[in-house]
């Protein structure tokens, strides 16, 4: 009973983790988190370094409402499952931490066109009990992710309402259990366009790129040891290396005390370094979900952006 109360417990953190990690158009499971674009210098309002014409806003913002959202139990997988999960609209738009609509992160160097900060992403977890491919098999935990990426801009237009970015995220990821463990590096390089009043008041994010990832973490979403396999499920060594490519189209706006966003995503592992594995049953598949977040605090402390 404890240990199942440990699995139940460690299953909800995880959920929960993703909730608040996945809203933004480019992570390893990529939603967009909520919250406003905020690029470049960010000063108190009435700084004599305040940007001229900038725009002063609450220096935080906290929300929370419901999202939907439907994933593959994992990538490759022919089975899907539907999430209701809560959805926290965090905005801080300070110096070095930043949650926005590029994701909950630090930043850690900031130039004229080249960002390095801390980025985070989390997956939900599969009880493979309820996949018919993973009978018999442990069940796989939630994950989170975290490590630094660089983000290039490439181009802006002169009007700042589109934008290119070149992103290249590193991440760790380490399981969400009672005894958390490290699974492997995951590398998803990808070109970013972002596109602010999209018609009218819509923000949209658009991403594509390749995903690539070590053994150690394609063995412990695809791997079957000796001991698991069946006479329809051989036992399967899972290789490092390139893992398929994605592409993630997001919008968000505010309406009043409100944000709305959503997002769809395409997964293509043709060609993927364990496409042979057993646990592989669909090569293609798309996710998609939406949310609504209702602004309950707003700081009174004001920020300038020069956005």
């Amino acid at each position: 009973m404890r240990a199942e109360f440990r699995a139940r417990l460690a299953a909800a953190a995880s959920i929960v983790t993703f909730a608040l990690t996945a809203t933004a158009p480019a992570c390893a499971d990529e939603v967009p988190l909520p919250g406003p674009i905020v690029d470049g210098k960010v000063v108190k309002a009435g700084d004599p370094a305040a940007p001229v014409g900038g725009v002063s806003e609450p220096l935080w913002e906290l929300g929370l409402g419901v999202a939907a959202v439907r994933f593959p139990d994992y990538r490759g997988s022919d089975q899907s499952s539907t999430y209701a999960l809560p959805l926290p609209f965090v905005a801080y738009r300070g110096r070095f931490l930043r949650a926005d609509r590029d994701g909950a992160r630090a930043i850690l160097f900031a130039g004229r066109h080249i960002v390095v900060d801390l980025s985070l992403s989390a997956s939900v977890p599969t009880r493979s009990k309820g996949s018919d491919v993973r009978q018999g098999m442990p069940d796989l935990p939630g994950t989170f992710e975290i490590g630094p990426n660089l983000n290039v801009e490439l181009w802006q237009s002169t009007d700042r309402q589109w934008k290119l970015d070149l992103r290249l995220p590193v991440r760790e990821a380490i399981t969400l259990q009672s005894s958390p463990r490290a699974i492997g590096l995951t590398f998803s390089p990808n070109l970013n366009l972002d596109v602010r009043n999209f018609g009218g008041h819509w923000n949209l994010g658009m991403l594509a790129g390749p995903l690539f990832a070590d053994r150690r973490y394609h063995e412990h979403f695809y791997g079957v040891a000796p001991e698991l396999a069946t006479a329809s499920r051989a036992a399967y060594s899972a290789p490092g290396g390139y893992a398929g490519w994605r592409a993630v189209a997001a919008f968000s706006r505010r309406l009043g005390g409100a944000w709305l966003g959503g997002f769809v995503r395409y997964d293509d592992l043709h060609g993927a370094a364990f496409e042979p594995s057993p646990l592989v049953r669909r090569e293609r598949s798309f996710t998609a979900g939406f949310g609504v977040s209702w602004i309950f605090a707003v700081s009174s402390q004001r920020v300038v952006t020069d956005d």
